[in-house]
């Protein structure tokens, strides 16, 4: 059972379906709310809830979540495509790629919460995970908010030009709806800058480790967001970043 105590702050896996309809509430503040025009009586969930393990990182003195996300265990090419990143992207690329995989989804903080110590002890429970069962590659969709590109070119030029996943496992087109971020796409040059700041957190913690993109973004109208497949080599991350989140996960 993962269970992770840091400060504030409490990481583990949902026991119970009252554990999994909190991790949904909180999904449903920070995907959802804006679009229906309240923070309040919703709860963010679809057919992938039943085969994932879902993580609550909770406040300790009061149990009250501050992030949450889920993850899917990928043994072989089946369970792959049967991921929530397969909805929008080829992955059988993937199926190459040797040792367990995990998907990573739906990650969230509390709309109203800043505090870095929650990441930190999300990626120490991740790594903890990552360890335990010897995976290999942690992969799923980083996104965005909104589905317009325009808001979002100097990241998605920066993504292109300098993360692009290799074509070994790099992921194919399946959606409809798709921006290219490949280098030849990109005019004009980035702004680093820019394109940083227009980042999510969770996206910026992949890149930094060695996390590499898909060569496509994809607007999903469902959900508000633009996706952008990231996959992370665990074999890839710095010596130096390893260290650092390994004492994270003690």
């Amino acid at each position: 059972m993962l269970t992770l105590h840091r400060g504030r702050y409490r990481a583990r896996l949902a026991e119970t379906p009252e554990d999994v309809a909190r991790a949904q509430e909180l999904r449903w503040r920070a995907f959802r709310a804006a679009q229906a025009g309240s923070e309040e009586g919703g709860r963010d969930r679809d057919r992938f809830d039943f085969t994932c393990l879902h993580v609550l990182v909770e406040e300790a003195a009061t149990g009250v979540p501050v992030a949450t996300w889920r993850l899917l265990p990928c043994a072989d090419s089946g369970q792959i495509e049967r991921s929530y990143t397969a909805q929008f992207y080829d992955l059988a690329p993937l199926s190459r790629f040797a040792g367990p995989m995990v998907e990573m989804g739906r990650f969230c903080l509390a709309p109203d919460r800043r505090d870095p110590d929650i990441l930190r002890i999300a990626w120490g429970a991740m790594t903890a995970f990552v360890d335990r069962h010897g995976v290999t590659m942690l992969f799923g969709c980083a996104s965005f908010p909104g589905t317009d590109a325009n808001a979002y070119l100097d990241a998605l030029a920066y993504l292109g030009a300098r993360h692009l996943a290799p074509r070994r496992w790099r992921p194919g087109t399946r959606a409809a709806e798709v921006i290219s971020i490949a280098p030849e796409a990109a005019t004009p040059e980035p702004d680093t800058r820019r394109a940083l700041l227009s980042m999510p957190p969770l996206l910026r913690s992949y890149l930094a480790m060695g996390g590499r993109v898909s060569d496509h973004a994809v607007a999903d109208r469902d959900l508000g967001t633009l996706h952008v497949f990231i996959g992370l080599e665990v074999a890839r991350v710095p010596a130096a970043r390893v260290r650092a989140l390994r004492l994270n996960a003690e």
